[in-house]
């Protein structure tokens, strides 16, 4: 008998190839999960892709725009089973509300908060018939506290804590929980590329400060996000939906 804690279960994971995503995947195929990542850019996913099957772990990308809802829905049912559903698809924006256009809102609203609806809209049905689930919704601390410039983003995390709370609601006696996870900063790729952008010739000393913004001392690793992922989709957590984590180094109660 495996004591993999995933073992038989399919899990759908949208931009699943790069950064927590991509922590997530492996963790999960590791876990002995079969791994469906959705993912705009398939390249990207390549090397994980390699790296999964190295240990025989079952995973399959699918080129898909989460913003696109036929997209989402024709993947998904192909796919034709889903017992874990990780929406970690999404995208930043740096702005308040006076210098956020209007196209920059839409934008964020599209990937972010359409983009979850579209693979809970596509894969509660197919939970609903198994009469199972396990969903985990990726939010942020910007959900929670008020970050500088960060004012179409933080609306489409409060809308991501906000719809994990009523897809647990509406979904509990069809064997559905639901929950969702507030990262604090995580140094991902994404991370180096906004400080190489945005900070030239000083990305060590911006690395540091970032870093030193949780009360922790440091960033976050993805493998750690991925971690309790695992544990809040595993039959572990088999009592817990309706609720929000925050994995921040103790920034949403300890930065003061």
């Amino acid at each position: 008998m495996s004591n993999k804690k995933l073992t038989g279960k399919t899990a759908i994971i949208t931009g699943g190839g790069s950064g927590i995503g991509r922590a997530i995947s492996l963790l999960f195929a590791k876990e002995g999960a079969s791994v469906h990542i959705l993912e705009l850019n398939t390249a990207i996913a390549d090397e994980l892709v390699s790296e999964i099957h190295s240990f025989d772990g079952q995973v399959r990308v699918h080129a898909c725009d989460v913003s696109k809802q036929q997209e989402v829905l024709t993947i998904v049912n192909g796919i034709g089973i889903a017992d874990i559903l990780v929406n970690n698809a999404g995208i930043a924006h740096i702005g308040n509300v006076e210098n956020t256009a209007a196209e920059d809102l839409d934008r964020i609203y599209n990937v972010n908060v359409k983009g979850a609806y579209h693979a809970l809209h596509a894969v509660v049905p197919l939970m609903k018939k198994q009469a199972r689930g396990a969903i985990l919704n990726m939010a942020s601390i910007a959900a929670w506290v008020g970050l500088t410039d960060r004012f179409a983003y933080s609306m489409s995390k409060g809308a991501i804590v906000a719809m994990t709370l009523s897809v647990a609601r509406d979904y509990l006696h069809d064997g559905i929980r639901c929950n969702s996870i507030s990262p604090a900063r995580v140094h991902t790729p994404f991370v180096d590329g906004f400080i190489a952008k945005n900070y030239p010739g000083k990305e060590a000393e911006m690395f540091d400060v970032l870093s030193k913004s949780q009360p922790i001392g440091r960033m976050a690793q993805p493998a750690e996000i991925a971690s309790l992922a695992l544990y809040l989709c595993s039959d572990d957590a088999a009592f817990i939906t309706g609720n929000d984590y925050p994995i921040d180094g103790g920034f949403i109660r300890l930065n003061n």
